[in-house]
């Protein structure tokens, strides 16, 4: 690794370095005619409050999708974001499921994922993560790298997923940008590529400079790149107060020459991440951005299945479902699976086989989705992301295809870390409760567990805050009223033995402390740690596991 950033500030000199690499061919360049190297499918990360909800108004607003951009803590005159359309989202200014949004930019067909980012929702995260080919990691100029960033950052390098980094909200008081790209550096092991640079900060941020064309993209105006003679320009210097100027001249002049060129290759190994810099509420750095996005994010890579990898350009067309959201239509208890199609091509009308049951699917309807709006999808192809109606037929890490017996890997639920037991004032209505628990355990919102011995439904969740969203999910799409008490058991875990016999004689052994999830799969549930622990030594030949694997069961 070339030295510090800190370090080449302290030598205020300007040192030798590598002179950055032309910048790739500008994608309006290319002409894709190839359906597929058209599709860029991706997530946004961060950590909340970073400004990831803004930023992917921002995109929708640049890729034409939208006339106007909303904001996440809208006003009652102003209009508040597309990606967070429920009711819980709106009024408390964060994202709590995963919104789905396609839209044509330039020569591109991108499919943009907004997750969730407050870790009580991390499961519908992680199944996200698992369908799109790239990330773009969104970083508070002022905080930089903060505990939820640093999670899923780890969840994307599990799965190489190439990473561009937005440091956003440079219009306010920040932290020093090499400091930032240091903390990059040190805390997630990823090199750093600086595509623009900032020119100023906080009160006095100008624009940014294009490293890679020599160019000024300022803040007012049309915002359009203005060439420039190179960093020593003394155009760009004019942009600041006359005390900052020197300073900054300096700064642009180590940041140029001193700080690693873009390379590609790394980048789409996931060795190298490009930065730029930028104020999504101001609408700056994002055209930046999504051109990077168009230029060089990759297009659908391979999916890894049980058996083989399938490539996106094999003619039979195959999927898998990563997220399912139920009564998105308030009108209507419809229910949508969303699907990552992985290769071939999805035409409207098809009939693809589910291979977890064997069983035919006529996909009559399949969706495109811009949030909670919808147009019907006459055809897709590998990378694009559908929504299938679906009545209880499929499931989180369904595979379909067009009839090979291929199961997609890596789509898992983990253990919950809070179990509450449902309540419901009115006895009559205990019949419609169980059936919304089920449709919200099938979604993902929570887990379901039947106890064995018949006494009531447990839910679990990893967060206190999907409690919330479930008691006012039931209210109001359900006409149910619930309350949570507490149970005596504290956690649960998946069991599962190589010995049959050993495995019916540890659940008639605990005939109170048995349940069956959402699947029918065996859930021993424990007081305490101390009691799990106990039970595990007790019992060696039966696997506790806090992980479950759809695809595993499945195959």
């Amino acid at each position: 690794m070339e030295i510090g950033f800190r370090s080449r500030m302290r030598y205020g000199k300007r040192l030798p370095g590598r002179r950055p690499a032309p910048f790739p061919v500008p994608f309006q360049a290319f002409v894709m005619t190839d359906p597929v190297s058209r599709r860029r499918t991706f997530a946004i990360i961060s950590h909340p409050d970073a400004g990831k909800t803004t930023l992917t108004e921002k995109l929708l607003l640049f890729g034409g999708a939208i006339q106007l951009a909303g904001e996440v803590r809208a006003k009652a005159n102003r209009r508040q974001t597309r990606s967070d359309w429920m009711g819980i989202e709106r009024e408390r200014g964060i994202s709590v499921v995963t919104s789905v949004m396609t839209f044509e930019y330039g020569d591109c067909v991108f499919n943009l994922l907004d997750t969730p980012g407050h870790e009580d929702f991390s499961e519908d995260t992680y199944r996200t993560l698992t369908a799109v080919d790239s990330a773009v990691m969104v970083i508070d100029a002022a905080k930089g790298i903060e505990d939820r960033t640093r999670k899923l950052f780890e969840v994307c390098r599990l799965r190489d997923i190439p990473i561009v980094t937005f440091i956003n909200k440079l219009d306010r008081e920040t932290r020093d940008p090499f400091d930032l790209l240091d903390e990059i550096e040190k805390t997630l092991a990823l090199d750093v590529a600086p595509m623009t640079w900032p020119i100023g900060r906080g009160r006095s941020f100008a624009g940014t400079y294009d490293i890679q064309a020599s160019a000024v993209r300022p803040v007012e105006g049309e915002q359009e790149l203005r060439p420039v003679n190179g960093p020593e320009d003394p155009s760009i210097a004019e942009m600041l107060p006359e005390h900052e100027r020197e300073a900054f001249a300096e700064e642009l002049m180590l940041a140029v020459e001193g700080l690693k060129p873009f390379d590609k290759q790394a980048f789409l190994e996931g060795h190298l991440t490009p930065v730029y810099f930028g104020s999504a509420l101001r609408t700056f750095g994002v055209k930046d951005l999504i051109d990077a996005m168009a230029a060089f994010a990759p297009p659908p890579r391979g999916q890894e299945s049980a058996t083989r990898l399938v490539a996106p350009r094999e003619p039979k067309m195959s999927g898998f479902v990563f997220k399912i959201q139920a009564n998105m239509d308030p009108n209507h208890r419809d229910r949508i699976a969303f699907m990552r199609v992985c290769s071939g091509k999805l035409a409207r009308g098809m009939k693809a086989k589910i291979v977890r049951t064997g069983k035919p699917m006529a996909l009559n309807s399949p969706q495109f989705f811009f949030a909670q709006e919808r147009a019907i999808a006459d055809e897709a192809y590998a990378g694009d992301v559908v929504g299938i109606p679906n009545h209880g037929v499929l499931r989180i890490g369904d595979t379909l295809t067009e009839g090979e017996d291929i199961v997609f890997r890596g789509v898992p639920s983990f253990a919950p870390e809070i179990l509450r037991r449902v309540k419901i004032g009115d006895a009559m209505k205990a019949r419609k409760l169980l059936e919304a628990l089920q449709q919200m355990a099938e979604e993902g919102v929570v887990q379901l567990f039947l106890p064995n011995d018949g006494s009531g439904a447990l839910v679990g969740v990893v967060g206190a805050l999907q409690l919330d969203v479930l008691k006012e999910r039931l209210a109001a799409e359900y006409g149910l009223p619930v309350s949570f008490e507490n149970s005596r058991f504290e956690l649960c875990r998946w069991i599962s033995s190589d010995d049959r016999a050993e495995l019916d004689k540890f659940v008639r052994a605990f005939p109170s402390s048995m349940a069956a999830d959402l699947d029918g799969a065996p859930v021993f549930m424990a007081a305490s740690a101390w009691a799990l622990n106990y039970e595990q030594e007790k019992w060696p030949k039966i696997a506790f596991s806090d992980i479950k694997d759809y695809q595993k069961k499945a195959a």
